[in-house]
């Protein structure tokens, strides 16, 4: 039999010898890549030459102390209002998901009110505080007062935008993380409750390590974003990158270049940032490869085997 089948084998490459592979022709692709080099060249070369940009002065300015000051107050000031943003946002998530009904309209009311205000008025705001609340004060109840400060003296132009940013972006980061949560199928957790595992290992061992898969790219996006929106801090005097190099084009009339350097910059920090959202992203994927029901079963099963383990030495 096995003669049979090797002899049909050879008579089917015989009569297949005289075929050859036809590679499939993409002109279109070609073309298009040609077009796309080809513009990329010209937009290039038109930036390089023009005068106007006055591309001297941009190198001259790149590395002012000024700029780098305010380079560095931006990257602050973006780094400290995600940090408020993502801490708050995962409690107005919790909250949102809670079983109590006012909790989770505390919640739903501050993610209502503060993604429908803009931040810039919210900058704003926060800045002239002291026009409604001249001071501010800690105490009792209807009782003595703790404490006593200053608004003016309390709300800097840092503190301001911190708030203003910062809150502002706690209301979107609550609704990342309440999708992210959502994700993971409610089968999976009373899986884990079936295999004795407490609400809390069942989170951090299941649900938090899915969830992530979806939470963590918006939150690369968003921190991406507010990198640009920390220019919004400008119009309440705080140094930061924009605010610096109208400062020095206020004094020099070079508007144009000094906007260049700032743009640069942000073009810089930017991609730094896409860069290690991307290997945060792999380094996630490694953890968790194949599907999500998949790593659910692995993290479970090697639940199942340590609590065995420590059964039967217990039983020892």
């Amino acid at each position: 039999m096995s003669e049979i089948g090797s002899a049909m084998s050879n008579a089917a490459l015989q009569g297949t010898e005289h075929l050859r592979v036809a590679i499939r022709r993409r002109p279109g692709r070609w073309v298009a890549t040609a077009t796309v080099i080809v513009l990329a060249v010209y937009i290039l070369f038109a930036l390089a030459t023009n005068q106007n940009f006055q591309w001297a002065i941009v190198g001259h300015y790149f590395l002012n102390g000024e700029v780098l000051a305010g380079l560095l107050l931006t990257l602050e000031l973006t780094a400290l209002a995600m940090l408020i943003g993502i801490v708050l946002g995962t409690i107005l998530a919790l909250m949102r998901r809670s079983g109590v009904a006012l909790v989770s309209w505390i919640a739903a009311a501050y993610i209502y009110v503060f993604r429908g205000v803009p931040p810039l008025v919210q900058l704003v705001f926060w800045y002239n505080l002291a026009t409604l609340y001249p001071s501010i004060r800690v105490g009792v109840p209807f009782g003595p007062v703790l404490f006593h400060v200053s608004t003016n003296s309390a709300i800097s132009p840092l503190t301001a935008a911190l708030l203003g940013l910062g809150l502002s972006q706690a209301a979107y980061t609550a609704e990342v993380v309440r999708a992210g949560l959502m994700s993971v199928p409610r089968g999976q957790t009373e899986a884990g409750l079936a295999l004795g595992m407490s609400r809390q290992q069942i989170f951090w061992r299941i649900v938090q390590p899915q969830a992530m898969r979806i939470i963590v790219p918006p939150i690369g996006n968003e921190t991406i974003g507010m990198l640009k929106a920390s220019s919004l801090a400008s119009v309440i005097t705080l140094e930061e990158l924009l605010q610096s190099v109208t400062i020095i084009y206020t004094r020099t009339f070079q508007t144009i270049p000094l906007l260049v350097v700032a743009s640069l910059w942000y073009l810089i920090v930017t991609s730094v940032l896409t860069v290690a959202q991307h290997y945060v992203e792999r380094r996630l994927g490694r953890h968790l490869t194949g599907s999500p029901g998949g790593a659910t079963y692995s993290l479970m099963q090697g639940w199942w085997l340590r609590a065995r383990r420590e059964g039967s030495k217990q039983d020892g």
